[in-house]
Order: C-alpha cells, then structure tokens, then sequence
C-alpha cells in the first residue's frame, strides 16, 4: 500500500500536463483515438443514463419533485448567508469545530493542520471531488502524512496514480480487464481473486481492512448540509464511506459552501432525486446524517454516551470562487448536486471521457464550474465542447439551464477576446459585413458565385486553413448559389401578375 499513496502528486503533474502540456483539441483527438477509452465510455455511461431514465419512470410526480429541488437549491442559494450562519450555530452546538477556507491552498492547509494537531499519520478518504479540487492528497503526502483512498473507484485511480474521468465513476475510463492487470502489478493479486468484479471488490476490501483500523484520521465530503440541524448528510454506495466517518478518532468533513438545504424535509425531496440522477438507484446503499462527534457520558451518566464515533468533528467549509459566482449570471450553477446526470447523456462527454476536459469537473456541468471557479482565461475552450442538444437540462435534477450558462460563458469568452486570433478576426468581419446590407448582398453574391464554381455537387469536401477541421471527416455545405430574396423575388412578382 505505502507505494500507492503517491497519486496526489502524481494526479496533479497528470492533470497540469493534460492543461499546459497538450490544447484542448489535442486531448480531443487522443481521446477519440482510444478504442478502449471508447468502449469503457460507451458501456457506463449507456447503462448509468438507461438507469436514471427507468428510476424516474418509476417515479410518482418525477417532475414535481424536480421542480421542488429547484425551488429548494434556488431558495438556499439566494439566502445562503443566512444558512451559513443557522448550520455553523447549530453544528458548533452539537459539537462540531468550523473552519472556513477562502481558497484550496487554505482549505488543505488547514487539513494538514488538524492531522498534525492529532499527531496523524496515516488519513483514510472516502470519495470527496472537493478534495480533488483542493488537491489535499498533495498536500497531506507533502507534509509526511499517507493518504488512503477507499472508494472502490478512488482506490483503482490512486494504485494507478491516475485521477477520476466522471464525478461519481471515477474509473469509468477503465475496463475491468484494466482494473485485474492492475491488481496484479501493484498488489499481487492471484488469477482468483482478479477473475471477477465480486472477487476483486472482495480482495480490496480486504486490503483496505486493515487501513481503516489503523488511521487516525478519516476525510470525507459532504452531500449536503441540513442548516437547522447542523447535521452532515454523506451517500455512499461503499461501507467505506461509514467507516472512515465513524472508525478514526478524528474526522474531517470538507463542505463546498452552497451545498447546504435549509431543513430535513428539504433534504428528503433532494434526496429522493440524487440517487436516481447518478446510478438509478431509488436510494444509494447508505445515507448516512450525522450530527456532531460521538457524545460523551457525564460523569452522573456511568457507562452512558455513545459508544461509536470520532471524538473530534472537523468541518472546513471551502469557497475558492464560490462567493465570486454569487449575484453572477452564473449562480444558477450553484445548485449543482454533483450527481454526475448531464455527463451520462452528453454527446461530447461520451466520445472523449473526463481527462480531456483537463480539470476536476468534467462534462458539461464542469465546463461552467472550471470557469466559474478559476476564471474563464485558463479554460475558455470548455463551453465551446458541447453541441447545445439541451440533454443536460432534461436530467438535471434541479433543472440547471446549462445550455444557457454555456452561452453566457461563450459570450464572456467573446467579450474578452479569448478565442482564436483567427477566429476573432473572422467574426469581427463578420459582423461588420452582416451590419451592412448592401455590403452583405455583394458578398453573398460573390460567395455563391464562387461556390457554385467549386462545389457544382452543393458539397465542400476541404476548407482552408483552420477550417480544415471541419472536412476531416464530414463535406461542409456550399453556400446557395442564390440567396433566399433572389429565389423568392420571382416568385412573389409571379404571384402578384395572377392577382
């Protein structure tokens, strides 16, 4: 195991590589160009989108209730000073310490603060994207303390010193032939215990035992925080998720700031969509609330008080740029669940997989969050991957418009000139032709003219320069050797003689 925990660093040099090392069309090509990528893609996401749409079917009020999470994340959203306040009151009565962190580099920091006040050495984690986010495996490793992944998915990517390609399925670039090689490399599993998926969940299990007992630290995420309870609700499909909470002595629960819903009953409607969003679950495996460390007996109280539970609740609540998408006309993004819904239905996230995005969040809902969190300078191409079809909207459990926060996100990209040198030129000339109609019909004319000359097919089998792209594998349409007015006009004097 000790040779495993390497991955935060090795994730993150992965990921900067992917960023800087390589354009966005770059990562596009070598992930189209991946049969085995291809194929892992085609199989998950098909089954998990197939799986989503049988559970609303079965769904009383499916589209009640969708409306109801929107109305709740939009309410939250909008008062979210308010219920930061209400949950940190009621979590610190409960026992809980609170931590705020305005950036990732101060929320890892903080972490690593907490293992050396415990005198930690050794952190087991359960499946956390915020701790992708604040790179913390980096941070923990730095600082002398073994980080251990035990999600199923998140164990795979750090044996591998890879990094997750789908929110909730992190592995689903791989295939279970990958995952049994892998196993045999790194941990010397036998032909038995790699032969099938219920053998090599049991061997990791097994593996993984022994980590549990042994750390003194446990990391998880956090689903979504009840404000007028102060209570933490965690989802799992894993008993990893439980034990990490509840077996070390410390636990440390890193919460994104806008995940929070004002009551237990807003909770039970978000809920009853979360699990159908991500996997077609009626309800995941485990939904675990849990408010404050275990509690203590008095003294008058011999042999009472729990006998479970960390003794010490740590919750860092994690901004990095979320404050900033407040009041934006991108807040909407802010009621993002993370049940992973708009990548299994998107046609670009099933062709090219998450690693070509380059960043944590990948898929259409990431290609808002990126820009959203970090800027739209280093990731101004994200938007531009999506084909508008609007099936992201359709399963979005609160029913996020991503297709318009795409656009605003394009038109910010325009704004502040972006794109491509080409690009931009093309477009500015564009605009100044189109606002000029005598100007636009002599252009037009001249096109068609020279259309008609070159395509007498009405097709364009190769375009110039950067537009080459485009017939690399599809004919582009000739421009109409005539505009619609000249077709027309004849038309309209014809039917004014008969008149």
């Amino acid at each position: 195991m000790s040779e495993s925990t390497s991955r935060g660093a090795a994730a993150k040099a992965h990921a900067e590589a992917d960023v800087a090392g390589a354009a966005f069309h770059t990562r596009i090509d070598t992930a189209l160009g991946d049969g085995k990528l291809r194929q892992a893609l085609s199989m998950t996401t098909g089954r998990l989108a197939t799986g989503r749409a049988t559970a609303f079917a079965a769904l009383p009020y499916a589209e009640a209730l969708r409306v109801a999470a929107q109305r709740i994340r939009a309410h939250t959203i909008a008062h979210l000073d308010r219920y930061l306040v209400e949950f940190t009151t009621n979590a610190e009565r409960a026992g809980c310490r609170i931590h705020w962190a305005e950036t990732a580099a101060d929320a890892a920091r903080m972490v690593v603060e907490i293992a050396r006040a415990s005198g930690v050495s050794l952190a087991v984690k359960s499946k956390s994207m915020l701790s992708e986010e604040i790179e913390l495996n980096s941070a923990l490793e730095s600082a002398g303390i073994r980080v251990v992944e035990t999600d199923l998915g998140e164990f795979v990517v750090q044996l591998a010193g890879d990094r997750p390609s789908h929110i909730i399925a992190p592995i689903v670039h791989r295939r279970r032939e990958d995952v049994a090689a892998l196993f045999r490399e790194k941990l010397g599993a036998t032909d038995e215990e790699v032969a099938t998926i219920p053998a090599m969940t049991a061997f990791a299990r097994k593996t993984l035992r022994d980590q549990f007992v042994g750390a003194g630290m446990g990391v998880s995420g956090v689903n979504l925080a009840v404000a007028d309870t102060g209570s933490l609700c965690l989802v799992t499909n894993e008993g990893n998720g439980r034990l990490t909470t509840t077996l070390p002595r410390v636990h440390v629960a890193l919460l994104g700031l806008e995940r929070l819903v004002p009551t237990s009953a807003d909770l039970s409607v978000v809920l009853q969509l979360l699990a159908r969003s991500a996997t077609g679950q009626a309800m995941p495996v485990y939904t675990n609330v849990l408010t404050g460390p275990r509690r203590r007996g008095s003294a008058a109280d011999a042999g009472g008080g729990e006998p479970d539970g960390p003794d010490q609740l740590h919750i860092v609540i994690v901004d990095n740029g979320r404050t900033r998408l407040l009041g934006s006309e991108l807040a909407e993004i802010l009621y993002c669940v993370r049940c992973g819904a708009c990548l299994n239905v998107c046609p670009v996230y099933r062709q090219i997989g998450g690693h070509a995005y380059g960043g944590v969040y990948p898929g259409p809902v990431g290609s808002v969050v990126m820009p959203g969190l970090e800027g739209l300078g280093a990731w101004s191409e994200l938007p531009q991957a999506s084909s508008l079809c609007g099936a992201c909207r359709d399963v979005c459990p609160v029913r996020i418009d991503l297709p318009r926060l795409l656009l605003k996100l394009r038109a910010q990209a325009v704004r502040q000139s972006l794109g491509p040198a080409w690009l931009r030129l093309g477009m500015r000339i564009f605009a100044a032709v189109a606002t000029r109609p005598a100007v636009y019909r002599h252009v037009g004319n001249l096109v068609g003219r020279i259309g008609a000359a070159v395509a007498p097919d009405g097709w364009l089998t190769r375009l110039p320069g950067p537009l080459a792209a485009w017939t690399q594998s599809r004919d582009f349409p000739a421009p109409a050797a005539k505009s619609f007015t000249q077709s027309w006009r004849p038309k309209r004097g014809a039917e004014r003689t008969r008149r």
